[in-house]
């Protein structure tokens, strides 16, 4: 089927290419532009939870809870505030459509609204706006509250959700600006060629615009994040330079085995393109996994990363191709090497040297490296988890600075209370029973008291919590309250959300990892022709993810680099946690599907276990070990991010990315298959004839210009796609059956 496309994008090659590139320009020109005023900054919480239940309670009945959007702390010196009183009339009458009401020590005199010292005070203000609308609100008075002489600083939910915001921004305008060039730059190194090194980037810069396209569809019917924006950039970057490398390095290989343009197209869309797309399948199933999740944050995530993934795939099998056609050997115009390729052999190479290496002491390689991976995989026992706060942001950062001086100044104002939401009270005694139960609760800022007035018999109770880490203590006991009869209570609060999501992440986090595992596994059985290869592979993916989240946690939660880096370590983000698993399974998963490729297709020409080992490597080693940098520089772009949960993604896809494509591919791979020998390639019959009638063995069979000639005396064809196994009288290698009836037919 592959071939069969290669041969259609080579006649149409014309065509093509317009008619994708216009598509996607039309796609990004019409929805693309749009996206930024279609994005949500919501959908952390599980719908159908407590606390989302709580919150609709008590929005419904009392409204939103707006008392916290925007703090001001306001220094004098004097300690009158006279200054201040007037600063906030003024915010007030600026603004009658965005202020919906203020709360100020400069109104009321309140002396709990004002420090110990008396020097500092501050003014709560609610916004009119729902949902996204409250953002819009803060955004359009943003400016005002920094133009006074007042020494004033902004915290509060809203400005520390904007803040996060332009964080994001600012990342991906980061990675546009900064990585693309050095990309570039990487990939003319690598090839030696202005013309070549520029295909991968064709197929980076259409796959994110078209992405974004896509996402912005998808954002006219579903709740969007931000944070996918920037996933679909690094990821969809990333990958679609990755995939255009691979191709450019199988069609220039074809070229130089000698053969004409039309056919070096046909194969390496057979060969390469056909990779390609299988992987792209594995790391799409692989994020497929957060729809198992109730989250809006992970779904919207995972749109746009599939339809990221799966456009760079298409791309590299329609577009690349069809450019190739046209190219033909100009592939290496404007070349800046001067050695030639046809110098370098295999043989001469270190990536065909250094798996015999790792061969020859197979049994210490693979339990030595297989031990430093699970020793780097034992501080994730020391993981915490929590919700998205100031702490994101960095330590220097002026809102995080602000809301950080707010919780110490005024603790018993916490802007994330926890909340107990009381229904179907209809006697003062009943809610006097409830209060008894709840007073008695240890770690609040002060007793849980009414935050509102009864209404229709709804009462919301709330308090500020001490410390985080005893936020999972409290609000299980608060929910093991035993409510008076006819009385409903719902654990509220965005303690709650927090602890909801990590029963979620403990409850389903083993039927995600159980679905990732089998769906990949059945592909790449499909792939390989093997059961073997998959399960081997799928246990590497699992040691290089344990690795990676042990330093994740090293840095993140126990604060190793965080002063180099800028960031405050401390709980992470249970859905973050779960989505970085999925980006690092894809990954790993992505990059042993290009080695393995090649390993079984030199086996399937008739190479022992050993050199298809040793020939698979080395003609994907310095393949694999280039898109690995490639993809390190795009994701170290976000590594600078502003937000601590973009540098938690992006540092993870570094570790793993470094891990996988040096001592795991290059080392224990090779080691472990060599000590597996022949049950590499084994599989039933109902494989084989799946993986046949794919056409991997057709092609394979077709024999290459270059290809040496190869002993045939007492050979013999066996069953199966792997035509080419040892006898047991000779150490000589089988070629393929149908090659061997081509050579009889021409003596």
């Amino acid at each position: 089927m592959f071939y069969s496309w290669g041969l259609f994008s080579y006649k149409h090659r014309k065509v093509v290419p317009l008619l994708i590139v216009a598509a996607i320009l039309v796609l990004f020109g019409v929805f693309g532009t749009q996206l930024g005023d279609r994005m949500s900054q919501e959908g952390w919480d599980d719908p159908n939870s407590a606390s989302t239940a709580a919150a609709k309670i008590e929005q419904d009945t009392f409204g939103r809870d707006n008392n916290g959007d925007v703090i001001l702390l306001i220094d004098d010196p004097d300690k009158n505030f006279d200054a201040a009183k007037s600063y906030i009339e003024g915010l007030k009458e600026q603004y009658p459509d965005q202020i919906d009401h203020v709360t100020s020590y400069f109104d009321s005199r309140n002396p709990k609204l004002k420090n110990a010292e008396s020097n500092v005070a501050f003014a709560a203000i609610g916004l009119k706006g729902d949902g996204e609308q409250t953002l819009k609100d803060y955004r359009a008075i943003e400016d005002s509250l920094y133009d006074t002489e007042l020494p004033v600083q902004v915290a509060g939910a809203t400005a520390v959700a904007d803040a996060l915001d332009d964080g994001m921004a600012n990342d991906i305008a980061r990675a546009e600006k900064a990585a693309l060039p050095l990309v570039g730059l990487l990939l003319l190194v690598v090839f030696g060629s202005v013309v070549a090194a520029f295909m991968p980037l064709v197929v980076g810069g259409l796959s994110i615009l078209g992405s974004l396209g896509i996402l912005s569809v998808l954002a006219g019917f579903l709740q969007v994040n931000t944070f996918a924006q920037a996933v679909v950039t690094l990821l969809g970057l990333g990958l679609a330079i990755d995939y255009g490398l691979f191709m450019v390095s199988r069609f220039r290989e074809e070229l130089d085995a000698g053969r004409e343009t039309q056919d070096a197209v046909a194969r390496t869309t057979a060969t390469a393109g056909q990779t390609v797309v299988f992987s792209a399948l594995m790391v799409a199933f692989a994020l497929s996994g957060l729809f198992i999740f109730p989250q809006a944050f992970l779904k919207s995530v995972a749109y746009g990363a599939i339809s990221a993934v799966g456009l760079a795939a298409l791309l590299s099998v329609t577009v690349l191709p069809a450019l190739f056609g046209l190219l033909g050997k100009n592939i290496d115009k404007w070349t800046v090497r001067r050695t030639s390729r046809k110098a370098r052999t295999l043989e001469d190479s270190w990536w065909y040297r250094l798996p015999k290496l790792a061969m020859k002491r197979a049994t210490w390689v693979t339990v030595g490296i297989a031990g430093l991976l699970i020793a780097l995989t034992l501080p994730t026992l020391a993981m915490t988890f929590g919700g998205i706060n100031e702490t994101y942001l960095p330590p220097t950062q002026q809102t995080r600075v602000a809301q950080d001086r707010f919780n110490e100044e005024f603790p018993g104002f916490r802007t994330e209370p926890v909340k107990l939401v009381v229904t179907g009270a209809e006697s003062n005694q009943q809610l006097v029973d409830v209060y008894m139960q709840v007073r008695g609760l240890q770690g609040l800022t002060e007793p849980m008291t009414p935050s509102t007035s009864t209404v229709d018999g709804t009462t919301v109770l709330s308090a500020g919590i001490q410390d985080r880490a005893d936020y999972t203590r409290i609000v299980h006991e608060l929910e093991n309250i035993e409510a008076p009869e006819g009385v409903e209570l719902y654990v509220g609060g965005t303690p709650a959300m927090e602890v909801e999501s990590l029963d979620a992440l403990i409850h389903k986090l083993p039927w995600m990892a159980l679905y990732i595992v089998a769906t990949t596994f059945i592909l790449m059985a499909l792939v390989f022709g093997s059961l073997v290869l998959p399960a081997k592979a799928v246990i590497m993916t699992v040691l290089t993810a344990g690795a990676t989240l042990g330093i994740l946690t090293g840095m993140f939660v126990l604060g190793a680099g965080s002063g180099l880096l800028s960031f405050t370590p401390g709980p992470l983000m249970s859905p973050v946690l779960v989505l970085i698993i999925a980006i690092v399974y894809g990954l790993s998963t992505d990059y042993e599907v290009f080695l393995v490729s090649r390993m079984v297709e030199a086996r399937r020409a008739g190479d022992s276990t050993d050199e298809a080992i040793a020939k698979g490597t080395a003609h994907t080693g310095g393949i694999i070990t280039a898109a690995a940098l490639i993809m390190i520089v795009v994701a170290a772009a976000f590594g600078f991010s502003d937000i601590v949960m973009m540098k938690y993604i992006a540092f993870g896809m570094i570790f793993a990315l470094f891990l996988d494509a040096t001592v795991v591919r290059m080392l224990l791979v090779p080691a472990v298959m060599h000590l597996l020998r022949e049950d590499n390639w084994w599989a039933p019959r109902f494989i084989q004839r799946a993986y046949t009638r794919m056409g991997h063995a057709q092609l394979a069979d077709a024999p290459s210009p270059a290809a040496p000639a190869a002993e045939t005396a007492g050979m013999e064809e066996p069953e199966g796609p792997y035509r080419g196994r040892r006898t047991a009288d000779t150490d000589s290698e089988l070629v393929p059956f149908s090659e061997l009836v081509k050579r009889l037919e021409k003596e």
